[in-house]
């Protein structure tokens, strides 16, 4: 009706009613190929009214949760009194902890001693010495079937492949 009684253009309705529905001011149902829009002035005002009781029961739960841990810090303050013993300690573990961050980076700086890293180091030189040898083994076998298969001189692979003289087969 807007359109044709006022003048507004249609595309302009259809934004500001779009608008309206996403704000949850407006509800809209689609009816056949019709849609269909209504608003009622309570529905806001218990939807308003249902976010607030929300927010105050929230505001509730979050009350309680600070009271009960403002007596548990006050039972904790009350339960270790200032004393020159408990700051002579209180000082001792900040210098024990600055002494243990000292020694935590001195054993990062050591860590190639690091017996664990070690043992590791030595798995992994077992490990890689054992796909060598498989690989200097797959290489003898096949450069031994190919010169059976097809006549051909070791010598002349070797060159093809570009494996010079100096090469050894690895035993385990």
């Amino acid at each position: 009706m807007g359109p044709k009684m006022k003048g507004i253009v249609s595309q302009t309705v259809k934004e500001v009613l779009q608008s309206l529905v996403d704000d949850g001011l407006v509800q809209m149902d689609k009816i056949g190929s019709s849609n269909f829009f209504w608003s009622f002035p309570s529905q806001r005002g218990a939807m308003m009214q249902n976010r607030l009781k929300t927010v105050k029961d929230t505001q509730g739960s979050l009350q309680g949760q600070l009271d009960e841990l403002r007596t548990a810090a006050e039972a904790e303050k009350a339960s270790r009194p200032e004393s020159a013993s408990r700051t002579q300690m209180l000082e001792d573990l900040s210098t024990l902890k600055k002494e243990h961050a000292q020694l935590e980076k001195e054993l990062a700086a050591y860590g190639a001693c690091d017996p664990a890293k070690v043992e590791e180091k030595r798995r992994a030189v077992v490990l890689a010495k054992e796909a060598a040898v498989r690989w200097t083994d797959n290489y003898a076998m096949l450069l031994s079937h190919f010169t059976r298969q097809n006549g051909v001189e070791a010598t002349d692979i070797r060159s093809f492949l570009g494996v010079d003289e100096e090469y050894e087969d690895i035993e385990g």
